[in-house]
């Protein structure tokens, strides 16, 4: 039996806790049943009315990247006159909380939407999203043709629900001008050379830190991707594992940092990326999203992929976003124009690619110009390593505990085995 099975009947009825995003609006249609896209050269017929098909999209785009996405729906929509992508943000603190009242009343329901690949299995387990294999292959969509943790993270059952868009994991921004400074040639690739590394860029007398520990946010980036670096599991199939010794050990170096001075204490939320955009934190890990702000802010800092700090393996933790398909969207046009839709990002994602985001597209992480954007093809070098939340129904409620015992732990507030045995009590008490 697979895992999400497993944990099924004990963990559905609970509410899901995800990041928040975006949502939009939509209308059902009722068509009649029109020819696919496949079989009419990448057009619909509409119905045979003459007029577009048309599809809402809703999008988690609200920041940055929104430009980014409608820059590609509007070359779509002037690419052809079969169908037409409605394409709609909306905040992105209200995005599940509609995308739930939309999915579950049928009520100005999307046609396609956005979701992180870790939200796919409660969806699914709710029985609101439809498998996309089929759709796919008569748009001429092929799995193998996007990055494979992605792909087999949202196949359950034997059954695709997603086609991916991009994945973002964790990755090591670094201050330039502070590593020339300390005579450090290269950003460090494993826990020896980030120790030495940091003790270097640290002066006290001046306020300059090697490395920040945030003790809140993104921590659900950096911890995971430094547990399962040291061999340890968030969950090890039937139950949480943040208090085994190869969690805790990571827990105590965090905190070491900050014991040693090469991190202040109590840093506040974003306390970490205000430093560095001040030239004052010479280390964060982040996620991709931060590279507009870091430009805008005119820093010279580099990009490189999370270092090995833990002893047994490369992981970093990621997200990533793909789209989905709710099971209620029956009509054989719609459906048309949403496989050519997808057919048509697949390959034009390179667009997507400006945005910041490496994409999933194997054919545009292939090309020239995908290669030519340094920080993106940095970000994709992880790829082979990154790990996703585990598989497990209503994770993000599951393992909320965790990131204030976390911050405990950091701040000196509780020893670390003792903050991590706290998390796993209070993480059973949500799961029953």
């Amino acid at each position: 039996m697979s895992k999400r099975n497993r944990n099924k009947a004990s963990i559905l009825a609970m509410t899901l806790l995800v990041p928040l995003l975006a949502a939009g609006c939509s209308g059902n249609g009722n068509g009649n049943g029109g020819s696919n896209a496949a079989e009419n050269g990448g057009k619909a017929s509409g119905g045979g009315s003459g007029k577009a098909t048309e599809i809402l999209f809703w999008s988690p785009f609200s920041g940055s990247d929104g430009p980014f996405m409608k820059k590609i729906v509007d070359s779509y929509n002037s690419s052809q006159d079969a169908y037409k992508v409605k394409f709609v943000i909306q905040p992105n603190g209200e995005y599940y909380k509609q995308l739930d009242v939309a999915l579950s009343t049928g009520k100005e329901r999307p046609d396609l939407m956005i979701m992180h690949v870790d939200s796919v299995p409660t969806y699914q387990s709710k029985d609101q999203l439809q498998p996309v294999d089929d759709l796919a292959s008569k748009a001429g969509i092929d799995a193998a043709d996007f990055a494979e943790a992605p792909i087999k993270y949202a196949t359950i059952d034997s059954k695709l629900y997603t086609i991916p868009l991009d994945i973002h994991p964790a990755v090591m921004y670094y201050n330039k001008d502070l590593f020339e400074k300390a005579g450090i040639a290269a950003p460090p690739t494993n826990r020896a050379e980030f120790d030495a590394a940091v003790e270097k860029l640290t002066d006290k007398d001046k306020g300059v830190y090697g490395y920040v520990v945030p003790t809140l946010w993104p921590q659900q980036f950096i911890f995971p991707s430094l547990v399962w670096q040291n061999g340890g599991e968030l969950w090890n199939g039937t139950d949480v594992a943040y208090n085994s010794p190869e969690a805790v050990e990571m827990v105590q170096w965090l905190r070491d940092m900050v014991e040693k001075g090469i991190s202040p204490g109590n840093v506040q939320q974003d306390g970490e990326n205000t430093l560095f955009l001040q030239g004052k934190n010479a280390i964060q890990f982040n996620g991709p999203w931060m590279k507009s702000q870091f430009d805008e802010a005119g820093l010279n800092y580099g990009v490189a992929v999370m270092p090995q700090i833990g002893k047994a393996k490369k992981a970093v933790y990621a997200g990533s976003h793909g789209f989905v398909v709710p099971k209620a969207v029956t009509d054989a046009d719609k459906l048309a124009a949403i496989g050519d839709f997808l057919k048509f990002v697949s390959g034009d994602s390179l667009a997507w690619a400006e945005s910041g985001q490496a994409v999933a597209s194997n054919k545009v992480l292939e090309s020239a110009e995908f290669k030519a954007l340094e920080f993106q093809s940095t970000v994709a070098g992880s790829f082979a390593d990154v790990q996703f939340a585990p598989n497990v129904l209503n994770w993000g409620t599951i393992v909320e505990p965790l990131w204030g015992e976390l911050s405990n732990a950091i701040l000196g507030k509780k020893p670390a085995q003792q903050a991590m045995d706290d998390a796993v009590a209070k993480s059973r008490q949500a799961m029953n």
